[in-house]
Parts: C-alpha cells; sequence; structure tokens
C-alpha cells in the first residue's frame, strides 16, 4: 500500500516556509519520538540544509526510553544540530527550548539581533499542544486530527526571541514504504488515506519481532513471538470481544483497537525504528525507486521508437 496525503493546505504550507525561512536562524522540527526519521520531512530538510536545527523529540514518554537516547545521540552527532526530548504533556518547555536555540546560535542575541526561531513538524506531532504550553493559554487550535493548524502565527517568548509557528505539513511522495505505516500509525495521516486494517497488520509484524512482551501484557496473550500478524490480529479481537455474528472476528474494530492502543501508549513504550534500521529501509527504497524509473524510462523510449517507426 503506497500511503500518500498532500491535501492543498499543505502546498500552502510549503510556501509560506519558504517565505519565512529567507529571514531565519534556527528551524526546529518537532518529531515524533516513536518514529523519528519517519515522521522528518525530507522536503523540509531539502529547504532548511544550510540552517541551524533543533530537533524536538516529542511524545517521548510514549517511546522507548533507550531508542530515544540512540536517536537524540544520533541528531547530536550532526552537523549544526542539537536534538532535546520533550514530553507529550511538558507543563514548562520554554527555557529549555529557549536555551537549545541559543547554544548553536550563539551570535544571536538582544534587541537588535533577536534570535529568529521558525518550527515545523508534520500534523498530530504535538506542535500545537507545545505552543499553547509555551504561552500558557490556547493560542494554537489542539485536536487529535491531522492538519487542524492552518496558518503562521508569531510569538515572541522573549524580548529577543521571536518564534514562527507553521501548520502541520507532509510531503507529496513517501519514499519509504515502511515509513508511511508509521506515520499512519501514529496518526499523522488523514483516515482516508489509509487501510486501518493493513497499518494495524503492519504494526503488529514489527510488535511481534520487538516489543512481544507488551503485546501480551496488554492483551494477556501467550506465544506472540511465535505468530503471525493476521493470527495475532485474530487473537486480539477475540480477547477483546470484537466480533461478527457466526463467530467472525471483526478486522475493521480490532484495527481500530490496536491503532489507538499504540497511540494512547497503553501497549506500552514503543518506538517503531532505529536509525538503522531507518539506513537500511532508506537505502532500499531508493534502489526500488531507481528501478521503477528505469522502467518508466524504457517504457518511454520503447513507445517514442514505436511511433518513430510507425511514422517511418
Amino acid at each position: 500500500m503506497a500511503i500518500q496525503w498532500f491535501p492543498g493546505h499543505m502546498n500552502k504550507a510549503k510556501k509560506q516556509v519558504a517565505d519565512r525561512l529567507k529571514g531565519i536562524d534556527v528551524v526546529i522540527e518537532m518529531l515524533d519520538a516513536r518514529l523519528p526519521a519517519s515522521s522528518a520531512n525530507p522536503m523540509l530538510a531539502g529547504m532548511t540544509s544550510k540552517k541551524k536545527a533543533l530537533k524536538i523529540l516529542n511524545k517521548q514518554d510514549l517511546a522507548d526510553p533507550t531508542r530515544t537516547r540512540v536517536w537524540i545521540d544520533y541528531y547530536n552527532g550532526l552537523n549544526d544540530t542539537r536534538a532535546i526530548g520533550l514530553d507529550a504533556g511538558d507543563k514548562s518547555p520554554a527555557q529549555r527550548l529557549i536555551s537549545a536555540c541559543r547554544e548553536i546560535a550563539p551570535h544571536r542575541s538582544g534587541l537588535d539581533k533577536p534570535l529568529r526561531v521558525l518550527i515545523c513538524g508534520i500534523p498530530n506531532v504535538g506542535k500545537s499542544t507545545l505552543i499553547n504550553s509555551l504561552l500558557g493559554r490556547r493560542a494554537a487550535k489542539v485536536g487529535n486530527e491531522p492538519g487542524i493548524t492552518k496558518g503562521e502565527q508569531r510569538i515572541d517568548l522573549a524580548d529577543d526571541f521571536i518564534l514562527y509557528d507553521t501548520p502541520g505539513m507532509l510531503w507529496p511522495k513517501i519514499l519509504v514504504e515502511q515509513g508511511g505505516y508509521n506515520l499512519a500509525a501514529s496518526g499523522a495521516v488523514g483516515r482516508n488515506a489509509l487501510d486501518e486494517e493493513e497499518v494495524a497488520l503492519e504494526l503488529l509484524k514489527y510488535l511481534i519481532v520487538n516489543y512481544p512482551a507488551d503485546v501480551e501484557a496488554r492483551y494477556k496473550l501467550d506465544g506472540v513471538a511465535e505468530m503471525l500478524d493476521d493470527q495475532l490480529l485474530e487473537a486480539i479481537g477475540r480477547r477483546r470481544g470484537a466480533m461478527l455474528g457466526g463467530g467472525r472476528v471483526n478486522f475493521q474494530k480490532t484495527a481500530e483497537i490496536v491503532l489507538t492502543d499504540f497511540r494512547d501508549g497503553t501497549i506500552g513504550r514503543i518506538t517503531l525504528e532505529t536509525p538503522e534500521e531507518w539506513k537500511d529501509w532508506l537505502t532500499e527504497a531508493r534502489r526500488l525507486d531507481a528501478e521503477r524509473q528505469s522502467a518508466r524510462d524504457l517504457a518511454k523510449a520503447e513507445r517514442a521508437a514505436a511511433v518513430k517507426k510507425r511514422r517511418g
């Protein structure tokens, strides 16, 4: 399944970000700590490659703490990049955010040289909640549906610290298939762009290998590590009473249960990727994409040759 979702307002958001970047010192990208690479916008990376960057791994309280540490170390090892983790409900993140930005852009301070910061992130990553906590009031709309924030707003966090907020933004082509599934599992992708049963199966496939004990504890099952993903989905449906007539499992309802449990953190503290896994997925995705492009180019050349031959 190819998960793609790029509504019109996101194309507008891209243009807003491009315009604002001209006067920005630091770009903050909010990432989902459960899927740091999948939730990183490659389109944004291309637009901000010459800017200093702060990566915020949000919702770290829902993520695997060991893997979060690995990801923070990974990002801190990149040039002109700093990374910190935040809990989903952190009530006082302002000082940590300001300190991290000043650390990577120490030349910007004082009223004559205010630090100008742009904050970006995919839909539903918790950016609006963070903005509200920074201001101590509900300045940004908050909800559990992606794509709520539609316009830019300016926030003065200090006399010499200006933060520009932008709408959540995905990108037109999700190259890494597993990244698309991870985004869908997290709730970043609109429901009309995905098959929830298929997403739940992909999620369970990963949990069977990496977090079988958490799944067993949540659903009171045994032998999860030996199950296939469809067997596990059926077992969860029976255990949770998601049934149709004739003793059949309601797989759609069961998928919704699994996805909700993952998003709420009730299965456990889970991270769906490591830097090494992402590197392998990206390498394979690029290889397959190159093969598909070569096949398209060949087919195009053959069609052109056939037309030329018919015309004599």
